[in-house]
């Protein structure tokens, strides 16, 4: 590898670090759940507020990202991003009551705007053949974060039961979502220091009038003859463009005639790619497993799978994305991700509950369990109706703290076919919709307008995505979980036939080639 990849692969691959504390702090949250609900007595709309307060502040940080994307600079704005990580990570591990808990994950929320920034700084450093893959490294890190959050989960619920010295303590038995909360830190302070070793983003420097500044980074990344021809081309997108530089302005021009199509094609995927309900499964992991009826320890488990097919689909995805192309693998993925969310829908629609007198004597943890006798060997057809009786017998509070149990002990499910859906589920997201999303983001736009454009669409969906967080126990109360997962088809089926007649093929063009092709559609 000679020294100019070698650079743009180091400067990519710590920018990209931010993908796996995204990661990281979006999936701890998942193994956190009963244990908050418990201590802090919450409901289901106060359990999707904990969990959807970082989706919060990434509506509020996005706007701001921006205009310090644009008058801060790239490098500096991760910074920050990275220092409110810290912050954050600290703040919930320690959070004394309920809303110290959800200000301190809205502070978290604010440096999601990681996700953008990273895509954005990587596709100006990045040279146009390598763009695909170095982009995409944010995906290969945001799935690494998750594995890691779900395999730290794990081993905090395991480690519980072994009663040993050193868990009572730590106090890992008494404070156990403490401590998952309390692993983000650690790397969110490894990745802080990292960021003063970038350079500044040499589109930045054109975009500032540095010319000399931006063909000195250049020179790190691309052989010296090549400088000036980028210079020369960044310079004429910037003329080209808008020259107004405010972010009224710049608005306007994404929604301008000429930016119809790329207006368009970015509305829609950034709408598609979370209404495909990705943060429901993620962030609510052990707690989908747990609708299957494998019980909690099991659904620990599982959720480690996911983190698993998330890490084999993204790296095959990054793979590919420059060989098939960006248009293939998002058609193509979003069929699957339908294909597979119809195939969950099925298994959930045909699974019945009942509750046997042979299971009551197995749930001798629930206290008075014989309050479940008025429901023994009634049939229930759905999720749903089986939790309202529950509701009725024993109560919101110990229905929901005893879910696992009673549906491990009544469910007939055919859980192996829900398994495969949902880690099909998985593997389609990772290998297409989810990394490919940030590969387009970082390419479609002009340089006048990206410092707007890319964190204006990571807002709208980032806006979905917190609708998705906060209303998903609410929809598994009201809707039921199949129903819910029949929602998030049909709404990824209309994406699907929007993208299939508007998104173009991108792969090794330069991002003026590219403003050109979209221009012409």
């Amino acid at each position: 590898m000679n020294s100019f990849k070698r650079n743009a692969y180091t400067y990519s691959t710590i920018v990209a670090i931010g993908g796996f504390i995204f990661g990281l702090d979006a999936a701890l949250i998942s193994g956190t759940i009963n244990f908050i609900t418990k201590e802090f007595g919450l409901t289901a709309l106060e359990l999707g507020t904990v969990v959807s307060a970082p989706g919060l502040g990434v509506l509020i940080a996005l706007p701001i990202a921006g205009y310090a994307c644009n008058s801060l600079g790239r490098k500096k704005t991760l910074q920050i991003v990275a220092a409110l990580y810290l912050i954050s990570a600290i703040g919930s591990t320690f959070a004394p009551n309920y809303w110290t808990l959800v200000i301190a994950r809205f502070l978290g929320g604010l440096a999601f705007s990681s996700i953008s920034l990273a895509s954005m700084y990587i596709g100006e450093i990045a040279p146009p053949k390598w763009r695909g893959k170095l982009v995409s490294m944010t995906q290969i890190n945001i799935v690494f974060g998750l594995s890691a959050a779900y395999f730290i989960n794990y081993i905090i619920i395991q480690s519980i039961d072994l009663n040993a010295t050193w868990v009572i303590n730590w106090g890992v038995d008494q404070h156990t979502w403490r401590w998952m909360l309390g692993s983000e830190i650690i790397p969110a302070l490894v990745w802080l220091l990292l960021l003063f070793f970038i350079p500044r983003s040499p589109a930045w420097l054109v975009y500032q009038g540095k010319q000399e500044e931006a063909k000195n980074t250049l020179r790190k990344i691309i052989p010296e003859e090549e400088v000036q021809i980028q210079i020369i081309e960044m310079q004429h997108t910037m003329d080209t463009g808008n020259h107004n530089h405010s972010a009224v302005s710049q608005l306007k021009a994404i929604f301008s005639k000429p930016m119809r199509v790329t207006m368009i094609i970015a509305m829609t995927i950034a709408i598609a790619q979370q209404s495909t309900g990705i943060n429901a499964i993620l962030f609510y992991a052990p707690t989908v497993f747990e609708q299957l009826g494998i019980g909690t320890d099991a659904a620990f488990m599982q959720a480690i799978w996911i983190g698993l097919t998330s890490i084999v689909f993204t790296i095959l995805g990054l793979l590919l994305v420059d060989k098939l192309g960006r248009r293939p693998l998002i058609i193509w993925g979003m069929a699957w991700i339908i294909l597979s969310l119809g195939i969950c829908f099925y298994g959930f629609k045909t699974a019945s509950y009942t509750i046997s007198s042979e299971a009551i004597v197995e749930m001798k943890a629930i206290p008075n369990v014989e309050r479940l006798n008025p429901i023994i060997g009634i049939e229930y057809g759905s999720d749903i109706a089986f939790k309202e009786a529950l509701k009725t017998t024993l109560g919101d509070n110990d229905s929901r703290e005893y879910a696992s149990l009673l549906l491990q002990q009544s469910a007939d499910i055919n859980a192996v076919l829900i398994l495969i859906g949902i880690l099909s589920f998985i593997a389609a997201f990772h290998f297409s919709v989810g990394p490919v999303m940030w590969v387009l983001f970082s390419e479609i736009f002009p340089i006048s307008l990206r410092g707007i454009a890319i964190p204006f669409f990571t807002l709208v969906t980032s806006v979905v995505s917190y609708l998705v967080q906060k209303f998903f126990p609410w929809q598994l109360d009201t809707m039921g979980i199949s129903n819910t997962l029949l929602f998030y088809a049909i709404t990824v089926a209309i994406g699907l036939v929007i993208l299939f007649k508007y998104l173009i093929e991108t792969k090794n063009m330069t991002i003026e080639e590219i403003q050109l092709k979209l221009q012409n559609k």
